[in-house]
């Protein structure tokens, strides 16, 4: 496997190196006339988008052992309104946004001690809504490519419950909060638009949002030794977010069936030496190499059989395992071939590896001996896999963008091994000694899930494109095998999910070195998850020929930076 990343980074490497012994024959880029388009006016649109989140628990009871901050992944829609004055290149303008939100995300919160019961937060935000201003500066062809900042306020509907976990096997009553608020905040973003038509723009943007909290009812928990109950306290959560979005504007005043200006073409006229850079009306492929630098993150929650828990909740866990900090590097391959009728075909395959990360294995109630265990092991031998493919119709085309919605499959699989067990929250469990680094547990996780996206790119000059893509999952299907290696009997535990839902965000800035080739750095989240009825069955836990069965919930998340080279065809 190592080997054929290698491959793929060679092969990216020498595709670059190739290009740029062809820049040298290249001519001086011509000069482009005057700016003619004029942003002044009003606009309303629509946008879809994604990206990762955060919610933090402030812990009433002291500095917390782990936890505290929830990690929620979002897929967001919804539409905006603004209106833009230009006095020279400068734009100036006012934008009103709401979004409806898909988000999901768990951890523990408030474990100050080993010896309280420590909670199951949950949280993630439905309705996102923003008032900002724009500045921003028109440069390159005629004008029609805009580079804005915004600022402004943000609110946000946020919902979730404060759950006490298995308070030993449910012999006290499970006590929970639930919170559903509204709150002010602050957004900051940038991005840039680009004028397809004089009725039509697209735009990529980035935004980062904050916001505070109130007072949120912690619920009555239990310490032991010695018993004590822990009475009602408060916590106060904040949450930030950074979310990438492609938006299409439709600029009031302007015929929407135009399909292009009649003032003048995009670019000026090249030297024949130098054909213009311009999507082709017939058939086109363009394909290339990725490295990925990334990390990953999964987390499987464990809720006890119903019979064990009186009041059913699913949020009440006895156990929870998290893989965080993985951190790899993938090659990958990826191709677009598109067709004279608009339809195009697309996808990725990549293999990648890690040897860093950790794995939090947490307890609760179990053996009645101790309300909270905390134990940390290293990550080896990781490796994962994953691909796309899509197909999809562009609504919008011309010579120099192309906006389309997509249909398409994913599937990611992931594997690695547990090395070492060290305690960290409760003396009275011990795992093993320090320094002692056998592998005590292995995880395979396989994910499939069905994409419905939007995918724009356009030509912010005669050499740089910028591509993005958005996808939302609506369903996931998860299975999965958890290998445990210090209990008396080995055991092993087949997890199956489905339902849940996932975001994948995308985006690539392009420079064209020749007139087919070019190189591009980009930026990529994934996120899915299941439903919290799904299943674990467990073969060996309470012996060599016993099995039961658990309700679970599994989310997985992957981010990073990408370097890639492409060549393309006409």
């Amino acid at each position: 496997m190592r080997s054929g990343i290698l491959l793929l980074g060679a092969t990216t490497i020498a595709l670059v190196a190739s290009g740029a012994a062809n820049a040298a024959d290249l001519e001086p880029e011509v000069k482009l006339p005057a700016a003619v388009w004029n942003w002044t006016g009003g606009y309303l649109g629509g946008h879809v988008g994604g990206g990762y989140g955060r919610t933090s628990f402030s812990n009433p009871y002291g500095p917390s052992i782990y936890g505290d901050v929830v990690d929620t992944p979002v897929f967001l829609a919804g539409g905006q309104i603004g209106y833009n004055w230009q006095k020279n290149g400068w734009v100036f303008g006012v934008e009103l946004d709401a979004s409806g939100a898909a988000s999901d995300g768990t951890n523990t919160c408030l474990a100050a001690s080993g010896f309280v019961v420590s909670v199951n937060c949950k949280a993630g935000p439905s309705v996102f809504a923003t008032a900002t201003g724009r500045v921003g500066y028109a440069f390159g062809a005629l004008g029609r490519t805009l580079a804005y900042l915004k600022g402004g306020v943000a609110w946000q509907n946020n919902q979730g419950d404060v759950v006490n976990n298995n308070e030993f096997e449910g012999r006290f009553p499970q006590e929970k909060t639930h919170f559903d608020y509204g709150r002010l905040g602050g957004v900051i973003g940038l991005g840039v638009e680009q004028a397809l038509t004089p009725a039509w723009s697209v735009k990529a943007e980035y935004d980062y949002l904050h916001f505070g909290g109130p007072s949120v009812a912690t619920p009555p928990t239990v310490q032991f030794p010695p018993f004590a109950i822990v009475p009602a306290n408060t916590t106060s959560p904040s949450s930030n977010y950074h979310v990438g979005r492609i938006g299409l504007n439709y600029h009031f005043g302007a015929d929407p069936w135009a399909a292009q200006w009649s003032d003048a073409p995009l670019y000026a006229k090249a030297p024949a030496s130098v054909p213009p850079i311009a999507y082709t009306a017939g058939w086109s492929f363009e394909g290339g190499s990725r490295l990925w630098l990334s990390r990953g993150r999964f987390q499987w929650n464990a809720s006890a059989v119903p019979d064990e828990i009186a009041t059913g909740d699913r949020n009440i866990l006895v156990s929870r395992l998290t893989y965080h900090g993985l951190d790899g590097l993938s090659g990958e391959l990826f191709g677009r071939v598109d067709s004279p009728w608009r339809v195009f075909l697309k996808g990725n395959v990549g293999i990648g590896r890690f040897d860093k990360g950790s794995m939090n294995d947490e307890d609760w109630g179990i053996e009645r001996s101790f309300s909270y265990s905390n134990t940390i092991s290293g990550q080896a031998n990781g490796r994962f896999t994953y691909y796309t493919a899509d197909a999809g119709y562009d609504f919008l085309h011309a010579t120099h963008y192309k906006v389309g919605g997509f249909i398409g499959w994913t599937y990611y699989e992931q594997s690695s091994d547990s090395r070492g067990c060290i305690q960290i929250a409760n003396p009275m469990t011990t795992c093993l000694a320090p320094g002692d680094d056998r592998i005590v547990a292995s995880q395979n996780t396989q994910w499939n899930a069905p994409r419905l996206g939007l995918s724009a790119e356009t030509r912010l000059t005669e050499r740089w494109r910028l591509s993005t893509d958005v996808a939302y999952l609506p369903w996931t299907d998860f299975k999965g095998r958890d290998n445990h290696l210090l209990r008396p009997t080995t055991t092993f535990i087949d997890q199956r999910g489905n339902g849940g839902g996932g975001v994948q965000v995308e985006g690539v800035l392009s420079y064209f070195i020749t007139k087919n080739f070019s190189v591009g750095v980009g930026g990529r989240y994934w996120a899915m998850w299941t439903k919290k009825d799904s299943e674990a069955t467990c073969t060996g836990c309470g012996g060599p020929e016993t099995t039961a069965t658990s309700f679970s919930k599994f989310s997985m998340e992957r981010w990073g930076t990408f370097f890639q080279a492409s060549y393309r065809f006409d």
